[in-house]
């Protein structure tokens, strides 16, 4: 899971069309998307499996948070 959600955050920072964003805002908000997803899993609502991944409501999550990542106030100084 936690290497699914690597991939995908590759992938958003790659394709999304954001201008001000950066990594790090992007992989926390896929992982806490993946998060969401796997307490979907908990509360046992129906989903699409690979594996131990709950991979529908995690991405449905993951991608619903993205336009998020500008916000995000990480700085380091």
């Amino acid at each position: 899971m936690p290497l699914l959600a690597l991939m995908t955050s590759q992938l958003f920072y790659a394709f999304l069309p954001y201008s001000r964003r950066s990594y790090l805002a992007i992989l926390l908000l896929t992982g806490f998307g993946f998060a969401l997803g796997q307490g979907w899993q908990f509360l046992q609502l129906p989903s699409i499996h690979i594996g131990e991944a709950n991979v529908l409501p995690s991405l449905v999550f993951a991608a619903a948070l993205q336009p998020l990542a500008p916000r995000v106030p990480i700085h380091f100084r």
